[in-house]
């Protein structure tokens, strides 16, 4: 069955080459961006523009790919925006900065040693994958509030949500991508051969992961669990994002009714 989901380009942190790739839904990759040191996370906000963080502070790209810098002093892990388009950012001291888009910084969260994937569901809550030393999946409300969602994990790294509300885990020290429901129960998605690092979803459900190995494989899991390779010669893929679906404008939409009933009046010529 071929999916009516509209296609969409995938863009990956390659922190060992410093490059940012920007993959075709075929897998055709191009360089969107170069030069920079060690990229680990990238988000996209509703504009459309790339936000990557690396070990100097975070850039924004515009989506032809002028750079600007966004935020300094900072040691990123991982980033991630909410609803309202404030940024989130991961540290390896444990706070969580947030970011407004005005550019107004303050501690959201502390006290999450080696926080690194972060990710929010539908309902505004950021999970934070905190892997060097907790092992915790911990959630945070809007108003700051911590609970401990999912723990004795071996190296959490990227989160993802799907589109049915499952919070998905790239478990580096297990290889596992462990799947969770809201409300907490565990299990494993699928295992893979090295350690999967970061993890997307495109807009057809398909999970792709970054993985931890030599040959710096990405691969597309269906959600029934069917793997392939969807590139490889990476050199640690540490970042996914999508870019957004484009809403459809006014002008678009009107044009689809008038189309629509056109072809509903004269569908018997």
């Amino acid at each position: 069955m071929v999916s009516s989901a509209p296609a969409q380009n995938l863009f990956v942190a390659d922190e060992g080459s410093g490059n940012i790739y920007e993959f075709t839904p075929g897998g055709v990759r191009s360089t969107f961006a170069s030069g920079l040191s060690h990229p680990n996370g990238i988000a996209f906000n509703s504009a459309g523009d790339l936000f990557a963080s690396d070990q100097s502070g975070i850039y924004e790209f515009t989506p032809g790919g002028v750079r600007s810098i966004y935020a300094t002093g900072l040691s990123p892990n991982g980033i991630a925006f909410n609803s309202a388009g404030d940024l989130f950012v991961s540290q390896n001291n444990g706070n969580i900065i947030k970011i407004t888009p005005g550019g107004v910084r303050s501690i959201f969260a502390s006290g999450l040693d080696g926080s690194i994937g972060l990710a929010f569901n539908s309902a505004g809550d950021l999970f934070v994958a905190a892997g060097f030393n907790m092992g915790t999946i911990t959630k945070i409300t809007p108003s700051g509030a911590q609970s401990t969602f999912a723990s004795g994990l071996s190296y959490p790294w990227g989160l993802a949500f799907n589109s049915a509300g499952d919070l998905f885990e790239a478990d580096d020290g297990s290889h596992n991508i462990n799947e969770f429901t809201p409300g907490g129960a565990e299990s494993a998605f699928v295992t893979v051969r090295d350690g999967p690092l970061a993890l997307a979803f495109d807009s057809a459900g398909n999970l792709f992961v970054g993985e931890d190995s030599s040959a710096g494989n990405i691969y597309v899991f269906t959600p029934s669990g069917f793997r392939s390779v969807f590139a490889s010669g990476l050199d640690y893929p540490e970042g996914l994002a999508f870019q957004p679906v484009p809403e459809p404008s006014a002008l678009g939409l009107l044009a689809v009714g008038v189309l629509a009933l056109f072809v509903r009046r004269h569908r018997h010529w």
